[in-house]
């Protein structure tokens, strides 16, 4: 998929998580696992028999998915709910699964209950990992699909026409808010490291682009500042791991990193012309998710620029 029909794909993808609840969100879950995943098995209810605790299941890494989409969140509720869904996987697949994953319509993100449940129950049954999918995880799925899945899963025709669209993660958007009205003047004296200093030249960067990165990186510090506490690093880590699905992607549709670049550059802000200070507020993320090789690739051990030139 192109750029703009990505982001075609993210609006329509919100607009369906907006609409489904109870068994509508769980026949899209099931549909979307099934066009992922070979062995995933979309469990349904039967007679007086239910599901017997479970939604679905994956063959091969074992897991077992409740899923759970209320019309509107309430803690006791959802406390319930995972107990109750627990309990039954347990008395009734023991043996079936190794990680109980807890699947959840929650657009603000995953709940602070929801945290306290899986730790709590992980303290409970140690020998069980517990995981949560939520709306972010549920679109990097989505951004794994081929087109025509994609349009099947979303239910719409994806156009390929170019569509102007004004931020291009709105996940992101708290994150840009934050940097611009917290960014101040660099220190060009500041140390600068952690990062392979040949990664820009083995990722053939143009001058421009370091440039760019260089002027983030100084920042980069007010990313992992936001991102700091408990949920926080749970919602930056499903925010690299969507970097690091699009980086891929783009490294397999476009040779040149200039373009690869731009692209995650729309990825941060939209193809619509942006203020100059949300503009660099793009670059700092970048600078941040590059610093962590999110996105770009990690120097081999003992690469270095003249490796390059030899190679040329």
């Amino acid at each position: 998929m192109s750029h703009e029909q990505r982001l075609f794909a993210r609006v329509r993808f919100l607009e369906r998580m907006s609409e489904l609840t109870g068994s509508a969100f769980e026949d899209f879950f099931h549909d979307l696992m099934c066009a992922r995943y070979p062995d995933f098995l979309d469990v349904r209810t039967h007679g007086n028999i239910g599901d017997q605790g479970a939604d679905g299941l994956t063959l091969h890494d074992r897991k077992l998915f409740a899923s759970y989409a209320p019309h509107a969140f309430s803690a006791t509720d959802t406390k319930s709910k995972f107990n109750s869904d627990l309990k039954k996987a347990k008395e009734k697949r023991s043996g079936q699964f190794d990680v109980f994953v807890f699947v959840h319509n929650d657009r603000r993100g995953m709940h602070p209950e929801i945290a306290t449940l899986l730790a709590d129950a992980k303290a409970a049954n140690p020998a069980l990992a517990f995981e949560q999918i939520g709306i972010r995880r549920l679109w990097q799925e989505c951004m794994r699909l081929d087109l025509e899945s994609a349009e099947d899963i979303l239910d719409c025709e994806i156009p390929v026409r170019p569509v102007v669209y004004g931020l291009g993660m709105e996940d992101l958007a708290p994150l840009l808010k934050h940097l611009r009205e917290l960014r101040t003047k660099s220190d060009p004296l500041m140390p600068l490291d952690n990062v392979p200093p040949t990664k820009m030249d083995y990722n053939r960067l143009d001058e421009d682009a370091r440039e760019d990165l260089q002027k983030g990186r100084r920042q980069a510090h007010l990313v992992e500042a936001f991102y700091d506490g408990s949920l926080r690093a749970i919602e930056h880590d499903e925010v690299a791991e969507g970097f690091r699905i699009y980086y891929e992607q783009l490294k397999a549709e476009w040779d040149e990193p200039e373009e690869v670049l731009w692209q995650l550059e729309m990825y941060v802000l939209g193809n619509e012309r942006q203020h100059p200070k949300v503009h660099r507020a793009a670059w700092v993320v970048l600078a941040h998710f590059f610093d962590r090789c999110d996105i770009f690739e990690t120097p081999p051990p003992g690469w270095t620029a003249q490796t390059l030139e030899a190679s040329a």
